[in-house]
């Protein structure tokens, strides 16, 4: 126990911000303390029982224990991985965190403190970056968080995403980042999209959509913007992100086959099926089902025409259910009502956002339709309200 509070009495110490100066001479001190209580805590002198260790110090489940003690069957002492779980403790890591973390990396327990872990947390603080913010590096990605590079990968991609948050929605869905080569891959890849027009902002949410964009192969993502071009959204044009999202799944086969069905779906002529989708190359991600819905739909219940869809490819991407259907239901009811003018626009009233549309035309009839709200609330969900003649 007394071990324990010093150990945890150092780290504390060793991560405060007002500390760094004294961090090694620190380390050292938790490093003889974890040597000194090696051997009494070992239950064999002449072994270590590491996939014990792992279920009953760090909290890993028997089958994880199991997997990861293949990879530690060199530490003879709890020393180091001691010293590790004290670091983690004080960096703010939960058991449960600091578990998936060995789990994920079981050889973090072998990284020494002093000399690869501790040195890492004052390079990222002094890229701004705080402890929490430092700890969840560290859940999401432990093994990056050992490599020597971490720091000048992070001051690149925090320059480049703008924030340590917008970042994080990156890392959570692929780490690769952290350990692709910035030279050969990430900076000649960022450098060719900034020539095609997108500015560092537009970069980071493709990347948030396509973790793997900035890690790919430059050859390939010449060959998305290619694609993109043929479709006829040109390099600079608003929709230029969107479309190479649009395209980065599918291959040319499988981008003209969409855009046949969506000319049979919607009657589009060549040119109609060209402006929509230079207006809302989203639209070539949409399933068939999905899209043959929203054209029975539009045409049969809405009344629109083909030509009125291909200019306003964005309604094709919100949501049927959620929003579209409802929307179009209470403009009815307010229109046949008098309670709207007639003249307002479907796609005005489908491309407001939530809380306009609820401000502008649900809020002001409480007294002349008092159920309108709540059967409004019910079929966003994508039920139909029982007691409701709007909705029918």
């Amino acid at each position: 126990m007394l071990r324990l509070r010093l150990r945890e009495c150092v780290v504390s110490r060793l991560l405060s911000p007002s500390s760094t100066s004294a961090i090694f001479p620190l380390l050292r001190l938790l490093s003889a303390s974890a040597s000194a209580s090696a051997a009494p805590i070992s239950p064999n002198p002449s072994g270590f029982a590491v996939e014990d260790y792992l279920v009953d110090t760090c909290g890993l489940t028997r089958p994880q224990a199991l997997k990861a003690a293949t990879k530690l069957s060199h530490l003879k002492s709890p020393a180091k991985p001691n010293a590790v779980l004290a670091f983690l403790t004080g960096l703010g890591l939960s058991g449960a965190d600091a578990a998936a973390a060995v789990a994920k990396d079981p050889r973090l327990l072998c990284a020494k403190v002093d000399q690869t872990l501790a040195p890492k947390v004052v390079g990222l603080t002094g890229l701004g970056l705080s402890r929490p913010d430092i700890a969840r590096l560290v859940s999401l990605t432990p093994d990056r968080f050992r490599r020597r590079s971490i720091v000048s990968k992070m001051h690149y991609y925090l320059t480049l995403f703008g924030s340590f948050h917008s970042f994080l929605r990156t890392l959570k869905r692929s780490s690769h980042l952290l350990s692709s080569d910035l030279d050969k891959l990430v900076k000649p890849n960022v450098a060719f999209l900034r020539e095609c027009g997108l500015g560092d902002c537009d970069i980071a949410k493709l990347c948030i959509a396509v973790p793997w964009m900035l890690a790919t192969n430059p050859e390939r993502v010449r060959a998305m913007v290619a694609c993109a071009e043929r479709l006829g959204v040109p390099r600079g044009a608003g929709m230029f992100r969107q479309a190479l999202q649009a395209v980065v799944f599918l291959n040319e086969e499988k981008i003209n086959a969409k855009l046949d069905y969506l000319k049979k779906t919607f009657r589009w002529s060549d040119a109609e099926v060209s402006i929509a989708v230079c207006k809302g190359p989203m639209v070539l991600r949409k399933s068939k089902e999905s899209l043959k819905r929203r054209s029975e739909f539009l045409f049969s219940e809405v009344g629109l025409e083909p030509v009125y869809v291909a200019h306003r490819p964005v309604i094709l991407c919100l949501s049927l259910e959620g929003r579209v259907r409802p929307r179009y239901y209470v403009l009815k009811f307010l229109k046949g009502n008098g309670l709207v003018d007639r003249k307002l626009s479907f796609h005005t009233a489908v491309m407001m956002t939530e809380k306009v549309f609820v401000e502008k035309f649900i809020c002001p009839h409480k007294e002349a339709a008092p159920h309108l709200a709540g059967d409004y609330a019910t079929a966003c969900k994508g039920e139909v309200p029982t007691s409701s003649i709007i909705f029918r």
